[in-house]
């Protein structure tokens, strides 16, 4: 929200108030506190008026410092809030001297100048990361209406990611952005996960601790200054300091939550009935059926909004006169070695019977008179289940419960984000607090039926709105796109941001929900689609399988369906890292290469887990500009070899793009190539790339391997050795002799096949 007009003036109607100096400071409760006046005190007269600033310092955890900004205290404390988690045990060191008071958590340090300026910084490293100066703190009002405003500063060449999955440029400077959940696709700047965090290239991150309307002016308003405010008597935020934006991110995730490990089926292939296309069992059988003939692996397969009656959404009963037996369904479909998804969403309409059971039980938003909440978007009659009251979400998760015991595995959980401000919720939470956070409790309500059924890693979702914290409940998809290469790259843009906001995995409908694709857009989006963390088929008036494309297409999803088979030895290491690190499984170039200027602003290439760069091709024809950091780079798919640092033009066919390898990578590449869930150790190949002396290590599902190189030798030890595994060492010409294995010519360098847990490979060129 802006303030001012232009760089002296304020809007017309707008007071504002700034600390301008410190008047006392004292340490209570572990923090420090900081009373400044919005005026400076030259006699005692100026101390009969205000307004003073309360500000507090403390920090909940290493690096990472809570600041709260506060008029008036008397407000009374609404709902919801998000859930923190916070080291009770750590202690601060707190110096109060005459020219600052100083409160420091590991490396990160905050600092209240008490002379005729008033400044806060935080520093670390022996330098400003960012600061809060002059009329940057402060309280606005606007047609009767207070709002607490912080304005932090920005450096020289310094940018911002984050603030959630947002479609348009990956760096934020220069835009507005408010935390505001919207159904609005994915071409606008409404989004349907709003995040109040943002990290930056400069080694810190910041945490706006509301989950209402937070508003975000990102050098759009003062071009050097991230502002934010909110409407209120008081405003928290933490700075997270890195000092890289990995360390960002896993300081962050410790306080807001870490993704959960998606079970290892849900990495394969999803295919949907899509929206509104006819599906019976016979065309689902014949879509199933199609892929198994056609070599092409799928892993589940997804019942959109139809598979209930219309006007009932949600009575979760199967339609019974295009499903009359599902249980049979679901056995035959899973005899097929799939799982099963349904979607649901959060609203009930006024014809389904759970409408009337929500009335009378009482698990439905009313209106301040008292009435249920309705409107006619969507489904006729709409009300939303109210999940602040535990006996709504025991109702809720109950009907949940009976499609997993007819054999459903998983929900897609469509919606959440129209959520209405004039109601009254069961445990008195604030509306406007309420608006994104209703998504937090709806996900975490299926998440958990989920957990309880098929236990921890066992659980996944298919959700579509979000906010801090949700992470906690993967996996998340993008949303409604269109039939486009513009769509597809904003969905990319939306799923690095999204990533940089902390969430682990993520998705997006493969050829665009709105529209058909051509050909030629379907297979080039198949290629990303596959090479993302979690990969769906899904339209809205059309179907997405690939023989209704051309052959070519058929060609294309078998050869990416297969490598992402192949290579789930290594992206379930990823996806196992995002679990205990918060670190996403497709990352920023800026997130795994902070120190290269190059990186900064890219947002049509990124990284999939560490070693792997995909570069997806935004054209019919093939073309494809793309950034390679420092080092020999090695094409997984064709062998070419890229040095960089340097751009590269290439033109691709359909069953290529630009997959580089890092050099100095040890990649594991499993020997199953029609299903994601398998024995990642039982026959892998350890693809080593340009290997750089020391010591690597490896980890293959529950197994293993060290790998050392000195000069020309290269040894492997393996703790609970499989029975078959293989060493291929990509580039080489020839070796000398192979100690506990033997040696073979291979098309990319030399195969070495192991006799046992420990190989030695002397005289490598």
């Amino acid at each position: 929200m802006k303030f001012s007009d232009g760089y002296w003036l304020l809007r017309p109607g707008v007071h504002a108030a700034h600390p301008v100096e410190v008047h006392d400071v004292s340490v209570e409760d572990g923090a420090v506190v900081v009373h400044a006046p919005t005026h400076h005190v030259r006699h005692r007269g100026d101390l009969l008026k205000g307004p003073v600033v309360a500000l507090s310092l403390s920090a909940p955890m290493p690096d990472v410092i809570r600041v709260r900004i506060t008029h008036f205290a008397g407000q009374v404390a609404k709902g919801p809030g998000f859930g923190l988690t916070v080291d009770d045990a750590h202690e601060p060191e707190i110096t109060l001297a005459d020219k600052a008071a100083v409160l420091t958590s590991g490396a990160l340090s905050a600092r209240v100048h008490r002379g005729d300026q008033w400044r806060v910084e935080f520093t670390a490293g022996g330098r400003v990361l960012t600061a809060s100066g002059a009329k940057g703190m402060g309280f606005m009002t606007l047609d009767g209406r207070h709002y607490v405003r912080e304005q932090l500063a920005l450096g020289v060449g310094e940018v911002v990611y984050g603030l959630g999955e947002r479609f348009g440029p990956l760096v934020k400077n220069g835009q507005v952005v408010d935390i505001w959940n919207a159904d609005g696709g994915t071409s606008s700047e409404q989004a349907y996960k709003n995040v109040p965090f943002y990290l930056t290239n400069a080694g810190y991150g910041v945490f706006v601790n509301d989950p209402g309307r937070v508003s975000f002016e990102v050098g759009s308003e003062a071009v050097s200054k991230v502002q934010f405010s909110v409407e209120g008597q008081s405003l928290e935020y933490f700075v997270v300091h890195g000092p890289t934006p990995k360390e960002v991110l896993r300081k962050y995730t410790a306080l807001t939550g870490r993704p959960a490990l998606p079970p290892a089926w849900s990495f394969g292939l999803w295919l949907s009935t899509s929206f509104t296309t006819s599906y019976d069992e016979p065309t689902v059988t014949g879509f199933v059926d199609g892929m198994i003939e056609r070599d092409l692996p799928l892993s589940v397969f997804h019942f959109d909004c139809f598979w209930m009656r219309e006007f009932h959404w949600c009575d979760f009963e199967w339609d019974p006169r295009v499903f009359p037996d599902p249980v049979g369904m679901l056995n035959r479909l899973k005899s097929r070695g799939l799982r099963v998804s349904v979607w649901i969403n959060p609203y009930v309409a006024q014809r389904s019977p759970l409408f009337a059971e929500g009335v009378a039980g009482g698990y439905l938003l009313r209106k301040p008179n008292g009435d249920v909440w309705q409107w006619d978007m969507w489904q006729p009659g709409m009300a939303l289940v109210d999940f602040t009251n535990p006996a709504a979400r025991d109702w809720y998760a109950s009907k949940l419960d009976v499609l997993l015991e007819q054999g459903v595995d998983c929900f897609k959980t469509d919606f959440g984000e129209r959520v209405p401000t004039d109601v009254v919720y069961h445990d008195g939470s604030d509306p406007e607090r309420m608006h994104n956070y209703y998504t937090y409790l709806y996900n975490r309500t299926v998440f958990e039926v989920l957990r309880k059924r098929r236990g921890d890693g066992g659980a996944v979702v298919f959700a579509r709105s979000a906010t801090a914290g949700s992470q906690r409940f993967p996996v998340h998809w993008g949303g409604d796109c269109e039939s486009t290469y513009e769509s597809m790259a904003e969905s990319l843009r939306g799923g690095l941001s999204l990533g940089m906001s902390g969430f682990g995995y993520w998705s997006h409908d493969i050829g665009g929900f709105e529209g058909t694709p051509d050909p030629a857009l379907f297979k080039r989006w198949t290629a990303f689609g596959l090479l993302s963390s979690h990969s769906r088929l899904h339209g809205s008036s059309s179907y997405r399988v690939p023989w209704l494309f051309d052959e070519e297409a058929v060609e294309v999803l078998r050869r990416f369906a297969k490598l992402k088979a192949r290579l789930m030895p290594y992206l379930h290491q990823a996806a196992r890292q995002a679990c205990a690190e918060g670190v996403p499984v497709m990352r920023a170039m800026v997130l795994e290469f902070p120190d290269d200027p190059a990186c900064a602003h890219l947002e049509r290439q990124y990284m999939l887990g560490d070693d792997l760069l995909v570069a997806p091709v935004f054209s019919a024809e093939g073309e494809v500009s793309y950034y390679v950091p420092e080092g020999t780079w090695t094409n997984l798919l064709t062998g070419e070899e890229v040095r960089g640092p340097r751009w590269v033009r290439d033109r691709h066919d359909f069953l290529t793009l630009p997959l580089l390898v890092r050099p100095d990578t040890i990649l594991p590449v499993g020997a199953v190539d029609d299903r994601p869930d398998y024995d990642y150790a039982e026959g892998v190949t350890l693809r080593a790339y340009h290997l750089a002396d020391g010591e690597h290590v490896t980890a293959v599902g529950g197994t293993t391997f060290v790998i050392g190189k000195q000069d020309d030798r290269i040894g492997v030890r393996v703790d609970a050795a499989p029975s078959r595994w293989r060493l291929l060492l990509v580039g080489a010409r020839s070796v000398d002799a192979v100690d506990g294995g033997s040696a073979s010519p291979h098309p990319d360098g030399v195969l070495i096949s192991a006799a046992g847990g420990a190989t030695t490979v002397r005289g490598v060129r």
